[in-house]
C-alpha cells in the first residue's frame, strides 16, 4: 500500500526554543505547505506556534 505517499507523519516542533515535538499525520493533497498549529508546550506551560519540521 502507498500509504506513506498520502498521510505521512510529520513533527511539529515547538516555536518556544524548547525543543518539545508532537508528532501527527497531514494528507499532502489538502495541505501540501508546511502545518502551522497552535498547541500546549508543557516546558514553558503555555501555548505557541508549533511549525511542521522535514
Amino acid at each position: 500500500m502507498a500509504r506513506d505517499d498520502v498521510r505521512p507523519v510529520v513533527k511539529l516542533r515547538s516555536t518556544a526554543g524548547t525543543g518539545h515535538t508532537y508528532v501527527t499525520r497531514k494528507n499532502r493533497r489538502n495541505t501540501p505547505d508546511r502545518i502551522r498549529l497552535r498547541k500546549f508546550d508543557p516546558v514553558v506551560r503555555r501555548h505557541v506556534e508549533y511549525r511542521e519540521e522535514r
